[in-house]
């Protein structure tokens, strides 16, 4: 018998319930009158630092491995500097603020041949360690120019950089002619849920099919997509992006606002996502936002157009302008980390310098009620 896209979710995450830990549970919620996200601090890791042999920069993914209290950072360079790769490293978390990081090993990454990635490649963008198995998924944006159009994707490494497996992707987020990601704005975001059961999603902007970039009038709708982990695609929901914050000037337009990370609220909620929208304005800067967002009332468009269909639910958690943090920079990646002693939990971000000596790469420790 055939199931249903909905029934293999409902099994899957229901399986996913079952066997998750109880550890992992929500802290209890606290009076309203407490602001729900403080500031930590924040770490600056030098510009063109060497590490083995590679230049530390573009770290556009981060997660938190709890097994062995380290951080696996994943870098976006194409293979143009240095082969493509991912780092670990450690650094302290606690009320007095964000200790120095410590960068404990890299690997390349390795396509299925085990040859490294030739340069240009690939685009990699989001990493994240598999609560089962300890390996990772890893997402990369593919290429749309004239001359060529190479899909975006969802590859799952060992932890030595191996190539393990490739997961499948909408049919409607392949590269065509007029239809699909445009460039630079695919396969952004990523995350599990549901105890691991399920892997979940983002473009970092619009489909070509679904209407035009946010600018500073008007946001755009960008798509999330539910998948089992072993492979399956269950669900895809439309995501309200937000307007770009400013007008650039003296030239308008030169703005831009797209998801860069998501990540699961909870481990065992397959519908509640953290989702930072990161917006960068030229002369004017950058604005990050993290939204929590719920999918559970949403329309289902895997295989459908947006049309009328009901978008995601949000409500913003935290601007980081209000926070007092500076610099803020171009701030790609998001993992929960440890829980500190009075319960709450640490949300570090990590930011992309685009190997620029004009940005900063950053760690940035929050403590979230």
């Amino acid at each position: 018998m055939v199931r249903s896209r909905a029934s293999l979710l409902v099994a899957t995450v229901a399986l996913a319930c079952a066997v998750a830990p109880v550890a992992n549970a929500a802290p209890q919620p606290v009076a309203s009158d407490v602001a729900p996200v403080r500031i930590l601090g924040q770490q600056i890791i030098p510009f063109d630092m060497d590490f083995r042999g590679t230049t530390v920069g573009g770290l556009s993914g981060i997660d938190f491995q709890p097994s062995t209290g380290e951080y696996v950072l994943i870098s976006d360079d194409r293979s143009e500097r240095d082969p493509a790769r991912f780092y670990t490293a450690r650094f302290g978390v606690d009320d007095s603020g964000v200790g120095p990081v410590v960068f404990t090993d890299t690997r390349p990454l390795r396509t299925p041949d085990g040859s490294l990635y030739a340069p240009k490649s690939l685009d990699p963008e989001e990493i994240r360690v598999d609560p089962w198995t300890g390996g990772y998924f890893w997402t990369q944006e593919g290429e749309r120019t004239d001359a060529v159009l190479a899909d975006p994707s969802v590859r799952i490494t060992h932890p030595d950089g191996a190539f393990a497996a490739e997961l499948p992707i909408p049919e409607n987020e392949r590269m065509r002619p007029t239809t699909g990601p445009r460039q630079n704005l695919a396969l952004e975001g990523a995350t599990f849920a549901a105890g691991g059961a399920l892997f979940v999603t983002a473009v970092e902007g619009p489909l070509l099919q679904d209407g035009p970039v946010a600018t500073a009038k008007i946001g755009a709708t960008s798509r999330i997509t539910v998948q089992a982990r072993f492979g399956p695609l269950l669900a895809q929901y439309a995501y309200p992006m937000e307007p770009v914050f400013a007008e650039s000037s003296p030239e308008p337009g030169q703005g831009m606002n797209g998801i860069a990370s998501i990540l699961a609220a909870d481990p065992l909620d397959p519908t509640k996502f953290l989702v930072l929208e990161r917006s960068y304005v030229l002369g004017v800067g950058n604005k990050i936002r993290i939204y929590e967002a719920d999918t559970s009332g949403a329309t289902n468009v895997l295989d459908a157009p947006l049309g009328t269909a009901r978008p995601v639910a949000k409500r913003l958690l935290v601007d980081l302008a209000d926070l007092g943090l500076d610099p803020i920079d171009n701030i790609e990646g998001m993992t929960w980390g440890p829980r500190l002693p009075s319960g709450e939990r640490t949300l570090i971000l990590v930011s992309d310098n685009n190997f620029s000596d004009k940005q900063v790469t950053q760690i940035v420790a929050l403590a979230v009620r």
